[in-house]
C-alpha cells in the first residue's frame, strides 16, 4: 500500500478551515469597540435612557456585524465539505467540486462547482494569514483531487 507516501499532506477527517487569526482579530475588535461605545453612553450626563440604549444598540449592532465577518469556515468530511459564508451556508459532494482556486488578489478561496457555477469560500482567506490560507487551500484541494475524481470518471 503505497497510499500514505503518495499523499503525505491530506490532513484527517473531518477538517475545519476558518481563518482563526481573523476572527480573533475580529472578535476582540468587536468586544473592544462594544465596550467603548457603551462606556460613553453611560458616562455621558446629559444623555435621556432613550439615548443611552441607542449608544447600546449601535454598539451591538456593530458587535453582531464583526461576528457575522467571523462566521464563514469550511467543513471538510468524508462525504463532501459544509461551506459556511457570511449569510449562507452550502453543502457540496466532493464530486461537485472541480477545483479548488486561490489566485494571487483574491481575497478567499473560490470553488469551481460541476454546475458551472464558482463558489467563494470564505473560511480560507488569505486577509491576515496568508501562509495559512495557502496551506488550508492546498490541503482542501487535495481532498478535493482525492475524493472527487477517484470513484467515477467523466
Amino acid at each position: 500500500m503505497a497510499e500514505s507516501a503518495a499523499q503525505p499532506d491530506l490532513p484527517a477527517l473531518p477538517v475545519t478551515f476558518r481563518p482563526t487569526r481573523t476572527r480573533v482579530v475580529l472578535l476582540s475588535v468587536g468586544l473592544a469597540m462594544f465596550a467603548t461605545i457603551s462606556a460613553i453612553g453611560l458616562m455621558l450626563d446629559n444623555l435621556g435612557p432613550g439615548e443611552r440604549i441607542s449608544f447600546i444598540f449601535t454598539a451591538a449592532l456593530f458587535g453582531s456585524v464583526l461576528v457575522l465577518l467571523s462566521r464563514p469556515k469550511v467543513v471538510a468530511d468524508e462525504a463532501g465539505v459544509t461551506v459556511v459564508n457570511l449569510t449562507t451556508k452550502r453543502r457540496l459532494e466532493w464530486a461537485e467540486i472541480l477545483r479548488v482556486n486561490l489566485r494571487p488578489g483574491d481575497a478567499w478561496v473560490f470553488l469551481d462547482l460541476s454546475d458551472g457555477t464558482s463558489l467563494p469560500a470564505l473560511g480560507i482567506q488569505p486577509g491576515i494569514a496568508k501562509q495559512q490560507a495557502i496551506a488550508d487551500a492546498r490541503a482542501l484541494r487535495a481532498l478535493a483531487e482525492t475524493r472527487g475524481t477517484g470513484d467515477h470518471h467523466h
